[in-house]
């Protein structure tokens, strides 16, 4: 009789937690190649390039042998300063090909990597140093900037954990701490937008966290961070869930506007629809096979050129969704944080998370001086591992007497 047992898969399954682990693994490897590759002078296209190639030789070295799907959870993206979404230019693009990263540039590095359609995906941001300043110390606005992304990423993290996740003491202390109500959205936009305030930035517009499902990166929940006009989020996190955490900080008003570059992300989407052209049924036959529901970048298709026109029926039908290349209005450099993350039982599991920076290279006259910000930030994300080495209970059989067949237990 075949086995009709369904998979879980929530965190709460060891076995995909591990998946998850090993994706962030990747993409965290990948991330640190592609940042040394961030130079004065480098090709973007070439970065990107370099980028997906290391992530799907990574992917195709683990969970050989075995029917399991892997691929890129989201293909390598590398933003400039204004820029606020994810950017990625064609090599048949001639002049955003040609672009290069300039000294001084906030760089937002985005991809990941998926194993059984668990996607782990992150992003940073980083300050591209001149060929002679690569150890200097950043300062002024430049550090304003980082240190309100970094502070109010750590604030959003901790206030991602349920009510109770850390608490200790009696059962009866237990139970009162997971009776306290969460933050509301409405709650958290304040505290980080105090945050940003504190180093005179403000949070980019409709910043969104989403939960993460199995080959879905926009699940059921949405937290939105600093909501445009008639947009609101949806649902808190809970235990066994999984979150892409997304931060966005402005120089700037942190109001947004679309940029003029070629839309080249895309991502397939639960919409049926009958193709007429067979250049977009072709198109769309190849993104099943290769990218099921995670975006992608045109540039990865087999005709890049081919591309261009088979996606344009299949977004006007809805089959694909298009995203648009999205800028800072004032054109103030905006920096990025996403971090794919686990809620259990011992609290946050970072499975994917931008390296934490070196605070001490970072100078400015400006702080953080709210009183229950600064109680926040100074809990812990999750609940110290034991340190304590496991005992061996087994004992150790002696040596076989010389000759004799058995031994003593």
């Amino acid at each position: 009789m075949a086995d009709t047992t369904e998979i879980d898969y929530t965190i709460k399954n060891p076995d995909t937690l591990t998946k998850y682990k090993e994706a962030g693994k990747i993409s965290l490897s990948v991330l640190e190649a592609v940042t040394g590759w961030c130079v004065e002078g480098a090709n973007i296209v070439d970065v990107c390039e370099k980028g997906d190639k290391l992530l799907e030789e990574k992917v195709a070295a683990v969970y050989k042998g075995k029917k399991i799907p892997k691929g890129v959870a989201h293909p390598t993206t590398v933003s400039p300063s204004p820029y606020i979404t994810p950017y990625t230019p064609l090599r048949s693009d001639t002049e955003e090909a040609s672009r290069t990263l300039k000294a001084g540039d906030y760089i937002k590095i985005q991809l990941g990597a998926q194993i059984d359609g668990l996607g782990t995906i992150v992003c940073d941001t980083i300050v591209i140093p001149t060929a002679d300043h690569k150890d200097d110390v950043i300062q002024g606005r430049q550090a304003d900037l980082l240190l309100a992304t970094h502070y109010a990423n750590e604030l959003l993290l901790r206030l991602m954990l349920p009510p109770g996740t850390l608490a200790t003491g009696t059962d009866e202390e237990k139970a009162k701490a997971a009776a306290q109500k969460p933050y509301t959205q409405a709650q958290i936009n304040q505290l980080l937008d105090k945050v940003v305030k504190s180093y005179e930035c403000n949070l980019v517009e409709s910043t969104t966290c989403w939960s993460f499902e199995r080959n879905e990166i926009e699940g059921k929940k949405k937290i939105i961070l600093a909501p445009g006009e008639g947009v609101r989020g949806e649902g808190l996190p809970e235990l066994y869930d999984v979150w892409g955490v997304e931060m966005g900080v402005s120089l700037g008003s942190g109001k947004v506007k679309n940029l003029s570059d070629r839309a080249t992300l895309h991502r397939r989407t639960t919409t049926t629809y009958g193709l007429k052209r067979p250049s977009s049924r072709a198109t769309l036959s190849e993104i099943q096979k290769k990218f099921g529901y995670f975006p992608f970048s045109l540039r990865q298709l087999e005709d890049e050129r081919a591309a261009k026109v088979g996606v344009v029926e299949c977004v006007r039908g809805g089959v694909l969704r298009q995203y648009e290349v999205v800028g800072d209005k004032d054109n103030e450099p905006v920096a990025r944080l996403l971090t794919t993350l686990g809620v259990t039982k011992n609290g946050i599991s970072l499975l994917a998370a931008p390296p934490a920076p070196d605070l001490s290279k970072y100078k400015t006259d400006k702080k953080i001086t709210d009183e229950e910000i600064l109680k926040i930030l100074e809990q812990p994300l999750a609940k110290p591992s034991s340190s304590k080495p496991k005992k061996n209970n087994k004992k150790k059989k002696p040596a076989k007497k010389e000759g004799s067949g058995e031994s003593d237990e």
